[in-house]
């Protein structure tokens, strides 16, 4: 799985400057991008299923006990799921958010 909670939402690397004083681009780390595409996919998945249920994200909120803050992180894509709230999620739309390999 990803890695544990450390920190705080992801940030791309900071270029460094070379010996001209020009900045150059530092590679992202393929894990990097992985964990950035799959939170962005999450993300959209769960909206995607919000609107299908035709419900704002208050009422999708209270429905699953949650406050509409936590919800708004969520739909960021910066928010770092557990397993217990993806599958209580996929429990709840009845449909799966990611499919296991």
């Amino acid at each position: 799985g990803s890695g544990g909670g450390q920190g705080g939402p992801w940030r791309p690397p900071r270029a460094q400057p070379d010996v001209q004083g020009r900045e150059m681009v530092t590679e992202v780390p393929a894990d990097v991008k992985i964990e950035v595409d799959l939170s962005f996919a999450i993300a959209n998945r769960i909206d995607a299923l919000i609107k299908k249920k035709g419900l704002t994200k208050k009422e999708f909120a209270d429905s699953i006990g949650k406050r509409p803050s936590e919800v708004t992180k969520w739909l960021s894509g910066q928010h770092n799921f557990t397993i217990r709230t993806l599958a209580m999620l996929s429990a709840y739309f009845d449909e799966a958010l990611i499919v296991p390999a």
